[in-house]
């Protein structure tokens, strides 16, 4: 796997550890405004209205645009599925830093509930207002 798994716990320790990992929250611009961990940016890897959504054809160039190939980027959505696709996508276009918050903002559920806490319910630090150079918006202005 071209990619490691991580927590959000583990992800917040990234974060704070002084080497420079970039969150990176590949949900829908609306469930961006919706709250997200502080600090994150917005790239979705899909675009719609989950569940009915359609992969963005502008992920790749977006990110080429914003961050290196060697830049420490962890990939978040809602549960885990979109961002392990968004590292698959990096991946194959050659990032070699990456990690996929399992369980995502939300968490991992399964038909008997909850499988692992997401971001927000292991009580790390949310927002949900971002400067304007961190939203989906301004990145996608750098193509």
């Amino acid at each position: 796997m071209p990619y490691k798994n991580v927590t959000p716990p583990q992800a917040k320790e990234l974060l704070d550890g002084g080497e420079g990992w970039i969150y990176v929250d590949v949900r829908t611009e609306a469930e961006f405004a919706a709250g997200h961990p502080a600090g994150a940016f917005n790239l979705p890897v899909a675009t719609g209205t989950p569940p009915q959504l359609a992969m963005n054809p502008e992920f790749l160039a977006v990110l080429k645009a914003n961050w290196n190939k060697g830049q420490k980027l962890l990939f978040g959505c809602a549960a885990g599925g979109r961002s392990a696709r968004a590292c698959e996508f990096a991946a194959n276009a050659g990032y070699s830093v990456l990690a996929n918050v399992t369980g995502g903002f939300h968490g991992a559920r399964s038909p008997l509930g909850v499988v692992e806490k997401g971001w927000a319910a292991h009580g790390l630090p949310v927002e949900s207002a971002a400067p304007a150079e961190r939203t989906y918006d301004a990145l996608r202005r750098k193509v």
